[in-house]
Parts: C-alpha cells; sequence; structure tokens
C-alpha cells in the first residue's frame, strides 16, 4: 500500500485531534479531505508529513514504517506539502526559493546551474515563468500560492500533500489551478488535498475522505460521500449538497 495510516491518533492537553484513523491513499489518485473547521484535516496532514508525531498508531509509506522519522527524513523519501498560509523566503527571488527545494529534496542535486535549471522548469509548469528574479514578497496572493506549490515539486515528491491551495482565489484562478493539480497528478504524483471549496474538491477527487471532530466519519467515491447524511449534517448541508455538480 502506498501510504497507510493505522489507528492513528494525536492528542493536545488531552483534547483528542485525531481519533484512531485508519485511512489508506492510492497511488496515483487525488484524495480529497474534509471537515468543518477543528475536524483535524491540518493535524492528520502533520502527523503525515511528521511536523507532529501520534499519539498511538502506526503510519506506513511505500510498505515502511514512517511514524516517528523526522520531516526532512520523509521529504528525501518523496513526501511534501504546502501550507495554508505560505511560508517562502521573502527576501530571496522566486527562482532562489524553488531552487532551494532541489537542493534539499528527494534525488538532490548539488550543482547551482542544475538546481536553478530544473527550478525554472518547474515555474514554467506552475505560471511564474516570467517571475523568476523577483522578490518572493512581491508577489500576489495567487502567484505566493503558486510559488508554494513550486517549492513542494522541487523536492520531486512522490506524495503531495495540499492545504488550502485554492483558498482566495477568484474564480478563475480556481479553476486554472484545478487543472494544474490534475496536470501535476498526470505526471504521477499522488496527491492529498485539503480544500474548503466543496464544488472544487468534488469536482477533482478520485476519492473523499470527511473527518469531523477528529473522527473518520466518510470515505468512498464523491457522488456517495456527497449523499451521506452524516456529512451532510456534519459539514455540507443540504443547500451545499444540492450545488454540487456532478458534470
Amino acid at each position: 500500500m502506498f501510504l497507510q495510516l493505522e489507528r492513528v491518533a494525536k492528542s493536545f492537553n488531552g483534547l483528542m485531534a485525531v481519533n484512531f484513523v485508519s485511512m489508506e491513499v492510492i497511488e496515483g489518485e487525488i484524495l480529497g479531505l474534509i471537515g468543518p473547521n477543528g475536524a483535524g484535516k491540518t493535524t492528520l496532514f502533520n502527523l503525515i508529513t511528521g511536523f507532529h508525531l501520534p499519539s498511538q498508531g502506526r503510519i506506513t509509506f511505500n510498505e515502511k514504517d514512517i511514524t516517528t522519522i523526522a520531516p526532512h527524513q520523509r521529504c528525501w523519501m518523496g513526501i511534501a506539502r504546502t501550507f495554508q498560509l505560505v511560508r517562502p523566503f521573502p527576501q530571496l527571488t522566486v527562482l532562489e526559493n524553488v531552487s532551494i527545494g532541489r537542493v534539499y529534496g528527494r534525488d538532490s542535486v548539488r550543482s547551482k546551474f542544475q538546481a536553478e535549471s530544473e527550478a525554472e522548469a518547474i515555474l514554467e509548469k506552475v505560471g511564474l515563468a516570467e517571475r523568476t528574479s523577483a522578490k518572493a514578497q512581491s508577489l500576489t496572493l495567487v502567484n505566493r500560492k503558486r510559488l508554494e506549490l513550486a517549492r513542494a515539486l522541487a523536492t520531486k515528491p512522490k506524495l503531495l500533500l495540499l492545504d488550502e491551495l485554492l483558498a482566495g482565489l477568484n474564480p478563475s484562478e480556481v479553476l486554472a489551478s484545478m487543472d494544474l493539480i490534475r496536470d501535476i497528478r498526470d505526471t504521477g504524483i499522488t496527491i492529498i488535498m485539503v480544500e474548503h471549496l466543496v464544488k472544487a474538491v468534488f469536482g477533482i477527487a478520485d476519492r473523499i475522505v470527511v473527518l469531523n471532530a477528529g473522527d473518520l466519519i466518510a470515505e468512498g467515491a464523491p457522488k456517495t460521500v456527497a449523499r451521506d447524511p452524516k456529512v451532510i449534517d456534519a459539514y455540507l448541508g443540504h443547500s451545499s449538497h444540492d450545488q454540487i455538480s456532478w458534470h
């Protein structure tokens, strides 16, 4: 199994943020992870990437136990993420930000020329080819999101976790970003995405997992999950459910 969580739990000061969650991620899929605020989605991301260690349970990636290994080791193995609050090096250029990922990620390079060359190709892919020399702090929100994505891609991930990549974007930017996410998956990268834009995540994901108060309450095909009474009551609501298009 590509990624497997076995009864993973995480508590903070006695409060259970993730409550014995078991789930599998299939190589090559886009998995949507949804739920209300405080459901445990970001905590689950932090457990998969090693920013938090589970209180209980086991996490395996490509059949290797990664439950307690450090974040940088998981990065070397091919796990990368974006953050909801983007975190570039503000004083560095766009190209420098992405080049760093090629130096410290999986199959890292030691040549500055090669790092920058590969970084330029990634920036072309995400639509930032014209901004390579701009300082990261000067970018608009949509371009900061693209830079955050490019930095993650520069580590050459096998598994990419996207945390609210679409938040704050206008409708046309959301559609363009959805196309980009599909293109990334088509290169062989497995994706888990946390997203509050219900129509977007249901329109792009192969499967949906729903968390509520730390519990996994539903998983399956988008159409099936959208009709689940527990999901409608806990998160979607009847109006949101009615607005989801399956075309």
